[in-house]
C-alpha cells in the first residue's frame, strides 16, 4: 500500500506542477524517479517532522499541493501542534501520509505503534482522515485528494494486504462503501479489517445469518447518511478497528448514535484497549491478542446474531 501510495503521488506530480513531495526519514531509493524528474519539487528534510509540517503548510499557503511522508507515530504525535495550527486552523492543502498505521511496526514496540493516530487526527478541526483497505483503494484515495480542499491524513498499512476493493465502487471522500447490505447485524469496519469483516459475513451467511458489512474508508468527515440508514435497518451494529477504543471509528459511530431518534439498537465494538501494547511479534499476533483476528470477530458477530434473533422471537 505504501509503495502504491507514493507511486500515485509521482503520477499526479507528472500531471500537476503544483504537487510537491516532502519526506523526513525515508529509505534509500524512495521516489528516486520523482527526485530525478522534479528535483525542485522533491525535498528530504531529515528527522525534523515538526519543521516538515510547517514547511509543507507554508508551501500550501503559496498555492502548492504538498504530500508529506513519514512514520505515522511521528507525523501525528510529534507534530500535533503543527497539525492543529498550521494545517487545521489554516485549512492548508497538505496531505500527510502516515506509514505504518495501527500495529504495522509491531516488532519495534509501543513507541512505533500508531494505536491512536485516527483518534489524534480526527480531533483536529478541518482535518480529513482516510483509512483505505488496500493498495488499489489507496491509489483512488490519493487521486481523489488532488481536488480536495483542506488537510488530509492518510493512514497507510504495511503493504501486501489482499486487495478487496472494487474499481466500480469508486472512491469519494466522505462516502462509505457497502460490501454486504445491512442486515439484522451489520459490521462497520475500516482499513485492512474490512476484509475480515467480509469473510465473517460470508461464513455466517452460509450458516443462515444475514450480516451486513460497510467499509468506511473515510473516518472524517463521517458518512452520516449511510450510518443512519444502517441504524434504521439493523438491530445491532458492531464496529471493528485497529485503533484504541477512545476517539476512533467506534467513538465516531457512537457519537452519531447519540443524535439518533429512531428505534434503539445494540452497539458493540472490537478495538485496541486503552493501553500501550506490551507484546512484540507480528501485526497479526497483536491483532489476535486484541480479538481482531477473523475467528474472534466471527465469534463476537455470531453472538450478536443469536442475541438479535432471540429478541425477535
Amino acid at each position: 500500500m505504501r509503495k502504491r501510495c507514493l507511486e500515485t503521488v509521482y503520477k499526479i506530480a507528472k500531471e500537476d506542477k503544483s504537487v510537491i513531495f516532502i519526506g523526513s526519514d525515508l529509505g534509500k531509493g524512495t521516489l528516486d524517479e520523482f527526485k530525478e524528474d522534479f528535483p525542485d519539487r522533491f525535498f528530504m528534510e531529515g528527522i525534523s517532522e515538526q519543521h516538515v509540517v510547517s514547511m509543507a503548510a507554508g508551501l500550501a499557503l503559496e498555492g502548492k499541493k504538498v504530500y508529506v511522508n513519514t512514520i505515522a507515530t511521528f507525523i501525528t504525535r510529534r507534530c500535533f501542534d503543527q497539525n492543529v495550527i498550521d494545517l487545521g486552523l489554516a485549512k492548508s492543502n497538505v496531505r500527510l501520509i502516515g506509514n505504518g498505521g495501527g500495529l504495522v511496526y509491531a516488532p519495534l514496540g509501543p513507541t512505533h505503534l500508531a494505536i491512536e493516530d485516527i483518534s489524534i487526527m480526527r480531533s483536529i478541526p478541518n482535518m480529513t482522515v482516510l483509512v483505505p483497505s488496500d493498495a488499489d483503494e489507496m491509489e483512488r484515495a490519493v487521486k481523489a485528494s488532488q481536488s480536495y480542499e483542506g488537510p488530509i491524513y492518510f493512514r497507510v498499512a504495511k503493504g501486501g494486504d489482499p486487495v478487496i476493493s472494487h474499481p466500480e465502487n469508486g472512491f469519494e471522500i466522505g462516502k462509505g462503501i457497502t460490501y454486504r447490505p445491512p442486515g439484522p447485524v451489520t459490521i462497520v469496519s475500516t482499513g485492512i479489517l474490512t476484509k475480515r469483516a467480509a469473510e465473517v459475513s460470508d461464513r455466517l451467511k452460509a450458516e443462515g445469518h444475514e450480516v451486513g458489512v460497510v467499509h468506511l474508508h473515510t473516518i472524517k468527515p463521517l458518512d452520516t447518511k449511510l450510518l443512519k440508514n444502517i441504524f434504521d435497518r439493523s438491530k445491532a451494529v458492531l464496529t471493528i478497528e485497529e485503533n484504541t477504543t477512545i476517539g476512533g471509528l467506534s467513538s465516531a459511530v457512537a457519537d452519531l448514535y447519540t443524535e439518533w431518534d429512531g428505534d434503539p439498537l445494540i452497539l458493540k465494538r472490537i478495538a485496541l484497549r486503552d493501553e500501550f501494547p506490551e507484546k512484540y511479534g507480528s501485526q497479526n499476533d497483536i491483532l489476535k491478542h486484541y480479538d481482531l483476528d477473523t475467528e474472534s470477530i466471527y465469534e463476537k458477530t455470531k453472538g450478536l446474531c443469536a442475541k438479535v434473533e432471540r429478541k425477535s422471537l
